[in-house]
């Protein structure tokens, strides 16, 4: 069992990103923390910086499916072993953002952060996620695997 120490994120469809980038960061308070405009989609932090996020995405004119996504935050320890966790009961670990199946968690270097997300059986996006102690890199877009993340932050030629 992966033992859980937190809910870390949640995510909203909106009709209007940039109205409500200013309702959310001028009107309820929230820290605004990233934009990916390719995406559609912006994040806040909720309760300060590296507590909880909401992240709110654009639904633009196309009809909605309901498709949630939930964070649960865990150690480090926990994520790494959440694959083959998974994999015992039958889910399968993939990358955040595509089908692609994966052997190790992924890093998102604008946090950063260590995931591993999965689908529950109603399809809902579900993600376990362990903040990293290293300093944010906004100079890497998307993100990379653990392991890529650890040579970068050793010092070690990839």
């Amino acid at each position: 069992m992966i033992p859980i120490t937190g809910l870390y994120e949640t995510h909203l469809t909106v009709s209007n990103l940039d109205r409500s980038i200013d309702f959310y960061r001028d009107v309820v308070g929230l820290e605004f923390a990233h934009r990916i405009p390719n995406r559609d989609v912006a994040f806040f932090w909720v309760g300060g910086r590296d507590r909880s996020m909401l992240g709110l995405w654009s639904i633009h004119s196309s009809p909605v499916q309901l498709r949630l996504h939930i964070a649960f935050q865990t150690t480090l320890d926990q994520l790494l072993l959440s694959p083959d966790f998974l994999r015992s009961k039958g889910v399968v670990p993939r990358r955040g953002g595509s089908n692609e199946e994966i052997d190790e968690p992924v890093v998102f270097p604008w946090m950063p952060a260590a995931s591993v997300y999965f689908n529950d059986p109603d399809g809902h996006s579900l993600e376990f996620i362990s903040l990293l102690p290293e300093s944010p890199r906004l100079d890497i877009s998307g993100t990379v695997t653990f392991v890529e993340w650890q040579r970068m932050n050793s010092n070690i030629e990839v």
